[in-house]
């Protein structure tokens, strides 16, 4: 904590004290909206990602929870008229967002996991880190792709097909918030794990990555590899 706090500017930790408060009371908001005013998702999965997105986004997500998740519940749908298409952009914005939520977990799986066991690749402990949060995230983006296209409609996205867009979503998540982790940890910025700087820091990350996926989540939605949300919830339907 002493070198943390030579190192990094006095002005970082109230930022990210404040920053994550509001982020765990956003997701705090989410969740009661999804649960207690009853705009349940299509799934308890779908639900399960928009309030690890708050986690990250703070009060950013809000406005995306409206107008892509919240609209289209059914409890939504039953009290206002169909939202029109939404756009490429909105769309992959949402799209990108189980990637995001993915790597959070994998995150809290593999740090704790690192630290405890002392494990490393290359005498390097952070290497080891970033290669299992990959397939730990991979994993579960495939998973979820799979089940979420195929929920309803058998056939609409193949093993190998979820596999492919699973992997090269994280990986294009990665380059953003993975090259951010390597960045403070060759500057020795990285603070230690479970501060109130790392996980404000790893917010930071996660919004990395999520703007380097974000075009490989267009190219996928353009090309009807990846269905719309649109799309899903017709299937649903």
């Amino acid at each position: 904590m002493d070198m943390e706090a030579l190192v990094l500017p006095g002005w970082v930790q109230p930022i990210a004290t404040v920053f994550v408060a509001l982020s765990v009371l956003t997701a705090l908001a989410v969740a009661f909206d999804i649960y207690g005013r009853g705009y349940r998702q299509r799934s308890l999965a779908v639900e399960g990602v928009w309030i690890i997105s708050a986690l990250w986004l703070g009060p950013f997500a809000l406005p995306l929870y409206a107008r892509t998740g919240r609209s289209r519940t059914a409890k939504w749908q039953a009290q206002h008229a169909p939202d029109q298409e939404l756009g490429l952009a909105a769309e992959s914005a949402s799209g990108s967002l189980p990637g995001a939520a993915a790597s959070t977990i994998s995150h809290v799986v593999a740090v704790p996991f690192v630290l405890a066991t002392g494990l490393s690749l290359f005498d390097v402990p952070m290497y080891a880190m970033i290669v299992i949060i990959l397939f730990l995230a991979i994993a579960m983006l495939w998973a979820f792709e799979y089940s979420t296209a195929n929920r309803r409609k058998a056939g609409a996205m193949s093993v190998a097909t979820a596999l492919v867009v699973a992997t090269i979503t994280v990986v294009a998540f990665d380059l953003g918030m993975v090259g951010w982790m390597l960045v403070l940890h060759f500057t020795e910025l990285l603070p230690a794990p479970g501060t109130v700087n790392f996980l404000f820091f790893m917010q930071i990350g996660n919004g990395l990555g999520f703007l380097a996926g974000l075009p490989v989540v267009a190219f996928l939605l353009s090309r009807g590899v990846k269905p719309t949300g649109a799309r899903d919830q017709m299937a649903a339907a």
